[in-house]
Protein backbone atom coordinates (compact mmCIF):
# COMPACT_ATOMS: atom_id res chain seq x y z
CA UNK A 1 0.00 0.00 0.00
CA UNK A 2 2.29 2.84 1.19
CA UNK A 3 4.09 3.08 -2.67
CA UNK A 4 0.35 4.72 -3.28
CA UNK A 5 0.41 6.78 -0.58
CA UNK A 6 2.08 10.51 0.17
CA UNK A 7 3.79 9.20 3.82
CA UNK A 8 5.75 12.54 4.31
CA UNK A 9 4.54 15.86 2.91
CA UNK A 10 7.64 19.08 2.43
CA UNK A 11 5.31 21.77 3.81
CA UNK A 12 8.44 24.20 5.46
CA UNK A 13 9.27 25.92 8.62
CA UNK A 14 8.52 29.77 8.83
CA UNK A 15 9.16 31.70 11.74
CA UNK A 16 5.80 31.03 12.47
CA UNK A 17 6.26 26.75 12.54
CA UNK A 18 4.02 26.09 9.18
CA UNK A 19 4.23 22.14 9.30
CA UNK A 20 2.77 19.17 10.45
CA UNK A 21 5.60 17.91 11.95
CA UNK A 22 8.44 16.74 9.46
CA UNK A 23 8.34 13.25 10.09
CA UNK A 24 5.12 11.01 9.72
CA UNK A 25 4.78 7.40 11.06
CA UNK A 26 4.96 5.61 8.06
CA UNK A 27 8.16 3.83 6.32
CA UNK A 28 9.06 3.74 2.64
CA UNK A 29 10.40 0.40 2.94
CA UNK A 30 14.47 -0.61 2.03
CA UNK A 31 15.32 0.95 -1.86
CA UNK A 32 11.91 3.02 -1.65
CA UNK A 33 11.59 6.36 -1.77
CA UNK A 34 9.29 10.05 -2.83
CA UNK A 35 10.12 12.96 -4.35
CA UNK A 36 7.96 16.19 -4.06
CA UNK A 37 7.48 19.44 -5.24
CA UNK A 38 5.34 21.64 -3.48
CA UNK A 39 3.76 25.05 -3.96
CA UNK A 40 2.00 27.16 -1.29
CA UNK A 41 0.16 30.46 -0.27
CA UNK A 42 -0.27 31.92 2.96
CA UNK A 43 -3.01 34.71 3.63
CA UNK A 44 -2.32 36.36 6.94
CA UNK A 45 -5.06 39.05 8.49
CA UNK A 46 -3.42 39.47 12.45
CA UNK A 47 -0.14 39.74 14.46
CA UNK A 48 0.09 38.23 17.77
CA UNK A 49 3.30 40.73 19.13
CA UNK A 50 3.51 38.56 22.34
CA UNK A 51 0.34 37.86 23.78
CA UNK A 52 -1.46 41.28 21.84
CA UNK A 53 -3.02 40.56 18.75
CA UNK A 54 -2.19 43.50 16.03
CA UNK A 55 -3.82 44.62 12.93
CA UNK A 56 -1.16 43.26 10.60
CA UNK A 57 -1.11 41.28 8.15
CA UNK A 58 1.23 39.85 5.39
CA UNK A 59 1.06 37.08 2.42
CA UNK A 60 3.68 34.91 1.45
CA UNK A 61 3.84 32.04 -1.42
CA UNK A 62 6.68 29.21 -1.68
CA UNK A 63 8.35 25.98 -3.44
CA UNK A 64 9.72 23.03 -1.80
CA UNK A 65 11.25 20.13 -2.56
CA UNK A 66 11.33 16.95 -0.42
CA UNK A 67 13.14 13.37 -0.64
CA UNK A 68 12.57 10.57 1.60
CA UNK A 69 14.37 7.24 1.06
CA UNK A 70 14.10 4.23 2.91
CA UNK A 71 17.83 3.26 3.79
CA UNK A 72 16.14 0.21 6.05
CA UNK A 73 12.69 -1.59 6.07
CA UNK A 74 13.29 0.83 9.73
CA UNK A 75 15.36 3.55 8.56
CA UNK A 76 14.45 6.06 6.84
CA UNK A 77 16.44 9.41 5.89
CA UNK A 78 14.71 13.01 4.31
CA UNK A 79 16.23 16.43 3.15
CA UNK A 80 14.14 19.49 2.36
CA UNK A 81 14.49 22.92 0.98
CA UNK A 82 12.27 25.43 0.40
CA UNK A 83 12.42 29.13 -1.26
CA UNK A 84 10.01 31.15 0.41
CA UNK A 85 8.76 35.05 -1.06
CA UNK A 86 7.44 37.44 2.02
CA UNK A 87 6.95 41.14 0.28
CA UNK A 88 10.49 42.14 -0.70
CA UNK A 89 11.79 39.13 0.95
CA UNK A 90 12.63 36.32 -1.51
CA UNK A 91 15.23 33.24 -0.77
CA UNK A 92 16.17 29.73 -0.05
CA UNK A 93 15.12 29.28 3.01
CA UNK A 94 16.54 26.03 5.55
CA UNK A 95 17.62 22.89 4.74
CA UNK A 96 16.88 20.12 7.20
CA UNK A 97 18.23 16.60 6.95
CA UNK A 98 16.29 14.01 9.00
CA UNK A 99 16.55 10.48 10.04
CA UNK A 100 14.22 7.99 11.47
CA UNK A 101 14.49 4.81 12.94
CA UNK A 102 11.45 2.48 14.08
CA UNK A 103 12.42 1.03 17.75
CA UNK A 104 9.59 -1.28 18.08
CA UNK A 105 7.20 -3.04 16.13
CA UNK A 106 4.33 -4.65 17.37
CA UNK A 107 1.38 -6.90 15.80
CA UNK A 108 -2.08 -6.49 17.34
CA UNK A 109 -5.19 -8.01 16.47
CA UNK A 110 -6.18 -5.13 15.56
CA UNK A 111 -3.90 -3.17 14.24
CA UNK A 112 0.09 -2.29 14.55
CA UNK A 113 1.58 -0.07 17.58
CA UNK A 114 4.68 1.17 16.60
CA UNK A 115 7.76 3.52 18.63
CA UNK A 116 9.83 5.34 16.46
CA UNK A 117 12.69 8.03 17.17
CA UNK A 118 14.21 10.89 15.02
CA UNK A 119 16.87 13.03 14.55
CA UNK A 120 16.99 16.28 12.58
CA UNK A 121 19.47 19.42 11.58
CA UNK A 122 18.22 22.64 9.80
CA UNK A 123 20.42 25.11 9.07
CA UNK A 124 20.40 28.25 6.52
CA UNK A 125 21.53 28.28 3.60
CA UNK A 126 21.49 31.83 2.09
CA UNK A 127 21.90 35.41 3.95
CA UNK A 128 18.28 36.25 4.22
CA UNK A 129 17.25 38.93 5.66
CA UNK A 130 16.97 39.87 9.39
CA UNK A 131 14.51 42.95 10.79
CA UNK A 132 11.23 43.02 10.38
CA UNK A 133 7.81 40.96 9.72
CA UNK A 134 7.93 40.01 6.47
CA UNK A 135 11.36 38.04 7.18
CA UNK A 136 11.15 34.21 5.99
CA UNK A 137 12.96 32.82 9.17
CA UNK A 138 15.45 33.40 12.04
CA UNK A 139 18.65 32.36 10.75
CA UNK A 140 18.96 29.61 12.98
CA UNK A 141 20.53 26.61 13.26
CA UNK A 142 18.22 24.00 15.02
CA UNK A 143 19.05 20.40 16.24
CA UNK A 144 15.97 18.64 16.48
CA UNK A 145 15.44 15.36 18.66
CA UNK A 146 11.53 13.73 18.56
CA UNK A 147 9.69 10.91 20.12
CA UNK A 148 6.73 9.20 18.45
CA UNK A 149 4.34 6.69 18.62
CA UNK A 150 2.33 5.61 15.60
CA UNK A 151 -1.19 3.17 15.98
CA UNK A 152 -2.56 1.58 12.43
CA UNK A 153 -5.61 -0.09 12.18
CA UNK A 154 -6.46 -3.14 9.86
CA UNK A 155 -8.61 -0.88 7.95
CA UNK A 156 -6.10 1.89 6.91
CA UNK A 157 -6.73 4.51 10.32
CA UNK A 158 -4.01 5.69 11.67
CA UNK A 159 -3.34 7.97 14.63
CA UNK A 160 0.30 9.32 14.75
CA UNK A 161 1.71 11.14 18.54
CA UNK A 162 5.07 13.10 18.61
CA UNK A 163 6.79 15.47 20.36
CA UNK A 164 10.65 15.76 21.56
CA UNK A 165 12.71 18.85 21.97
CA UNK A 166 14.45 21.34 19.47
CA UNK A 167 17.87 22.62 20.45
CA UNK A 168 18.91 26.03 18.74
CA UNK A 169 22.58 26.78 18.32
CA UNK A 170 21.69 30.89 18.46
CA UNK A 171 19.74 33.65 19.78
CA UNK A 172 16.80 31.84 19.18
CA UNK A 173 15.13 29.98 21.96
CA UNK A 174 14.51 26.23 22.18
CA UNK A 175 10.94 24.81 21.76
CA UNK A 176 8.88 21.75 22.52
CA UNK A 177 6.96 20.64 19.33
CA UNK A 178 3.91 18.42 19.48
CA UNK A 179 2.12 16.98 16.72
CA UNK A 180 -0.94 14.83 17.07
CA UNK A 181 -2.19 13.61 13.71
CA UNK A 182 -5.30 11.03 12.60
CA UNK A 183 -6.56 9.99 9.32
CA UNK A 184 -6.89 7.06 6.70
CA UNK A 185 -4.46 5.55 4.31
CA UNK A 186 -5.90 3.67 1.82
CA UNK A 187 -4.85 2.46 -1.74
CA UNK A 188 -7.12 5.38 -3.70
CA UNK A 189 -6.75 7.80 -1.30
CA UNK A 190 -5.07 9.19 1.52
CA UNK A 191 -6.23 12.40 4.37
CA UNK A 192 -5.57 13.10 7.65
CA UNK A 193 -6.29 16.01 10.43
CA UNK A 194 -3.80 17.47 12.48
CA UNK A 195 -3.10 19.45 15.29
CA UNK A 196 0.74 21.12 15.48
CA UNK A 197 1.60 23.06 19.01
CA UNK A 198 5.14 24.64 19.49
CA UNK A 199 6.16 26.44 22.93
CA UNK A 200 9.33 28.43 22.97
CA UNK A 201 11.22 28.69 26.60
CA UNK A 202 11.60 32.68 27.41
CA UNK A 203 12.68 34.82 24.13
CA UNK A 204 11.79 38.00 23.73
CA UNK A 205 7.94 39.57 21.88
CA UNK A 206 7.96 41.74 18.89
CA UNK A 207 7.40 45.93 20.36
CA UNK A 208 8.59 44.87 23.48
CA UNK A 209 12.16 45.05 25.19
CA UNK A 210 15.13 45.86 24.44
CA UNK A 211 14.79 48.18 21.28
CA UNK A 212 16.21 47.75 18.45
CA UNK A 213 15.28 44.33 18.84
CA UNK A 214 17.17 40.92 17.42
CA UNK A 215 14.42 39.33 15.40
CA UNK A 216 16.82 35.96 16.04
CA UNK A 217 15.46 36.37 19.95
CA UNK A 218 11.44 36.05 19.56
CA UNK A 219 10.05 33.51 21.20
CA UNK A 220 7.76 32.08 18.85
CA UNK A 221 4.41 29.51 20.51
CA UNK A 222 1.45 28.57 18.29
CA UNK A 223 -1.46 26.72 18.21
CA UNK A 224 -2.20 25.21 14.39
CA UNK A 225 -4.94 22.86 12.70
CA UNK A 226 -4.92 21.51 9.63
CA UNK A 227 -5.65 18.41 7.13
CA UNK A 228 -4.08 16.95 3.78
CA UNK A 229 -5.87 15.24 1.12
CA UNK A 230 -3.66 12.96 -1.23
CA UNK A 231 -4.74 11.08 -4.64
CA UNK A 232 -2.35 8.69 -6.56
CA UNK A 233 -2.96 9.06 -10.04
CA UNK A 234 -0.44 5.99 -11.02
CA UNK A 235 1.94 3.52 -9.14
CA UNK A 236 4.61 6.14 -9.87
CA UNK A 237 3.29 9.78 -9.40
CA UNK A 238 0.42 11.37 -7.12
CA UNK A 239 -0.86 14.78 -5.91
CA UNK A 240 -1.85 16.38 -2.67
CA UNK A 241 -3.66 19.35 -1.43
CA UNK A 242 -3.41 20.83 1.95
CA UNK A 243 -5.05 23.68 4.35
CA UNK A 244 -3.89 25.01 7.44
CA UNK A 245 -4.73 27.60 9.75
CA UNK A 246 -2.73 29.12 12.63
CA UNK A 247 -5.17 30.22 15.50
CA UNK A 248 -3.24 31.85 18.13
CA UNK A 249 0.27 32.17 19.68
CA UNK A 250 2.88 34.30 20.24
CA UNK A 251 4.61 36.68 17.86
CA UNK A 252 2.93 34.87 15.17
CA UNK A 253 0.98 35.33 12.03
CA UNK A 254 -2.56 34.13 12.22
CA UNK A 255 -4.28 33.08 9.49
CA UNK A 256 -4.88 30.33 6.53
CA UNK A 257 -2.06 28.54 4.35
CA UNK A 258 -2.64 26.43 1.15
CA UNK A 259 -0.43 23.99 -0.49
CA UNK A 260 -0.34 21.40 -3.13
CA UNK A 261 2.04 19.49 -5.05
CA UNK A 262 3.36 16.44 -6.89
CA UNK A 263 4.70 13.46 -5.53
CA UNK A 264 6.85 10.76 -7.93
CA UNK A 265 7.29 7.67 -5.79
CA UNK A 266 10.01 5.45 -7.01
CA UNK A 267 11.95 2.38 -6.15
CA UNK A 268 15.39 1.22 -6.78
CA UNK A 269 16.00 -1.54 -8.47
Amino acid sequence: MSKYLLLTISILFLVQGFAQGRIDGFYKGQGAGSAVLGFGYEDSKKYYAGDMKLDLGRTVVYGSIFVDYGITQDLDASVSLPYIASDDNSDFQDMALWLKYRLFDQALSSGNLEFSVAGGFSTPVSDYELGGLNDIGQQATIIDLRGMVHYKINSGWFVTLQSGYSFKLEETPNSIPVTLKAGHAGSNWYYDLFYDYQHSFGGIDYRGTPRPQNFREFGVDFHKVGGTLYKPFSESFGGYFSLSYVLTGRNVFTGASYGLGLVYNFRKK
